[in-house]
Order: C-alpha cells, then sequence, then structure tokens
C-alpha cells in the first residue's frame, strides 16, 4: 500500500522538477543570446513638404549569434549633434541571418524648426556626432527578446 502512494506522487514530482528546469533554461537564454549591434552608415535627406523633412538611415544590424533571429519591432530616436532630430519605428520583420551584417533602411520624420541648427552643421563640418537609441524586439527560435540599445559615432557626410 505505500509502494502505490509513493509511485502515485513519483510521476506529478518528475513533471513539476522537469517544468522548474526548463523554466530555469530559459531564463539563462538572455546570458547565452548576445545583443545585436547597430550602426549608423549614411543619412539621406529628403524634404516632405515646407515644414517637413524625411531622414532614411543606412543601419547596419549585426547578428552576433550562431542563430537565426527576425527584428520584429524597432523603435528609435535620432540625435545630431547631440540634439534630438526625431523618432522613428520600424515594423516590418526583416530576418538577419546568424553572425552576418545586414543593412536595414529606418525612416525618421523630422521638423525643419527642430533642425535650424542642426542643417548649419552639416552644411560647415565634415564629420557630425550622432547618437541612436531605442529598442529591438527580436525573435528567435528559442523565444523572443528585448533589446534597449544606445549607439554613439560620427559620420561623414561629405563622402
Amino acid at each position: 500500500m505505500k509502494r502505490l502512494k509513493i509511485k502515485k506522487w513519483q510521476t506529478p514530482l518528475k513533471i513539476f522538477c522537469l517544468l522548474v528546469f526548463s523554466l530555469s533554461l530559459l531564463s539563462c537564454l538572455s546570458w547565452v543570446l548576445e545583443k545585436p549591434t547597430f550602426v549608423l552608415r549614411e543619412i539621406n535627406l529628403s524634404p516632405r513638404s515646407f515644414t517637413e523633412m524625411n531622414l532614411l538611415l543606412g543601419l547596419e544590424v549585426q547578428n552576433p549569434n550562431r542563430l537565426d533571429f527576425t527584428l520584429s519591432s524597432f523603435a528609435y530616436i535620432l540625435y545630431l549633434n547631440n540634439k534630438e532630430i526625431g523618432t522613428g519605428r520600424l515594423e516590418k520583420e526583416l530576418l538577419i541571418p546568424s553572425l552576418s551584417t545586414s543593412r536595414v533602411q529606418a525612416p525618421v520624420v523630422a521638423k525643419f524648426k527642430d533642425l535650424g541648427e542642426i542643417l548649419k552643421t552639416i552644411v560647415t563640418t565634415d564629420d557630425v556626432p550622432y547618437k541612436i537609441e531605442g529598442k529591438a524586439d527580436v525573435k528567435t527560435v528559442l523565444g523572443n527578446f528585448n533589446f534597449p540599445f544606445s549607439k554613439e559615432g560620427r559620420i561623414n557626410l561629405k563622402k
């Protein structure tokens, strides 16, 4: 009789232990999965109206992981010369292959009133400091992850 009671509890206990072990492995995946990196390579300007301008950012997204991932959502703020230029959001899903770098075109809408000093800097200097920050939502075979990012650098506009 005691032997029957012990066997009755062994199966649920094994399932519970397996579930706890699986959840603990999933929580450690962020240690295994490295953050993607974003580098601004170019900025294309085109007037949209008398008050707004479209900026098209040429970004390189580097996947340092041994797994492919899908960039499912990408929201960002662009700063040039320490001034906020505008914000953007990329909703189109993009597959980034493992251990590779992919080019992404990311739109930003900026108002001319916010660009006065920046346009002066762009016209008079070759190198402009930039900062892009935001968050990237990434899907992998291991699950979904949210990566905040911030990247600073200088962009040569006179190429």
